[in-house]
């Protein structure tokens, strides 16, 4: 199956207010594709509707090739989800959310076990499988919520902001996680607002904004199509100023322009730059 997500003329509303507006978007089968946008873009909305937890008002939403509204049983087969708030059970150990969640997929008990050590180990939470889920760290959380959503062997795992909250080392550590899952197999779409997340994990990165697809592909393409270097300079107090070129030199050019004592900066353009020309909105706004 080339695209494990295929999304046409999606439309979601809430009474007067349009949160995903006409959306088409196909996601390749084993890839990780990051998903952008601003503050109330529609993000969160389209994985709620993708993961089958929200209901649309018209379109046509495909996973693993099932029509979520006419057999949604067969599409949340395919998904595994971890919503930005960890749902497990705090009352319960590790291992008994993830009997839990092996119970609701209806797998039987020889199985179960079976996939529990696998996965444990996997994910290296061996030691703590019977340490109470509210005893854990915020990291050790998202590892364990993650065994919990692999537990059915989902072809598709959903993350939804995977990272928000945590220690840098603890999100390094989970995009490790994340980049085994995928090479291991499992299709991986992510939400994220932390650009430099986005540009190491993604091999296609989509930025949404109002509901509306905007512009989609790898990192790199979406960078060059603002320029390949970009100035930042800063003069008598103004706000820093950015200004895009397709070469170093056609850069260079501009800052001998520049009045002296400006601050300048010439760098590589990043996403976080075409994230910005595209939508408007600075990058602490993004979730």
């Amino acid at each position: 199956m080339e695209n494990i997500i295929e999304i046409k003329g999606l439309v979601k509303r809430y009474d007067d207010k349009v949160a995903i507006d006409g959306l088409d978007l196909t996601v390749r089968t084993g890839e990780i594709f990051g998903f952008l946008g601003p503050n109330g873009a529609g993000k969160t909305t389209t994985v709620r509707v993708m993961s089958t937890l929200a209901d649309f008002d018209c379109g046509t939403v495909y996973i693993c090739g099932h029509d979520i509204k006419k057999d949604p049983s067969k599409a949340k087969a395919c998904i595994g989800m971890i919503q930005q708030r960890i749902s497990l059970d705090k009352d319960l150990t590790i291992r008994e959310n993830m009997i839990l969640y092996s119970l609701y997929h209806k797998i039987s008990s020889a199985e179960r076990r079976r996939r529990i050590d696998a996965l444990s180990e996997y994910i290296g939470l061996t030691e703590y499988m019977d340490n109470m889920v509210d005893t854990l760290s915020g990291g050790w959380k998202k590892r364990a919520a993650i065994v919990c959503a692999l537990i059915h062997e989902p072809k598709i795992l959903f993350l939804d902001e995977p990272t928000v909250g945590l220690d840098t080392q603890a999100r390094r550590l989970l995009w490790d996680i994340i980049r085994r899952l995928n090479n291991d197999g499992t299709t991986i779409f992510l939400t994220t607002h932390y650009i430099e997340e986005a540009e190491a994990l993604c091999d296609r990165v989509g930025i949404i904004n109002r509901g509306k697809l905007i512009d989609i592909g790898p990192p790199e393409d979406l960078c060059s199509r603002v320029g390949a270097t970009a100035v930042e300079y800063f003069h008598n107090g103004v706000k820093t100023q950015y200004r895009y070129f397709q070469n170093r030199e056609e850069a260079n050019e501009f800052v001998s322009t520049l009045p002296e004592g400006t601050t300048v900066t010439v760098r590589r353009t990043n996403l976080e730059d075409s994230f910005v020309e595209l939508t408007g909105e600075s990058v602490g706004r993004v979730r």
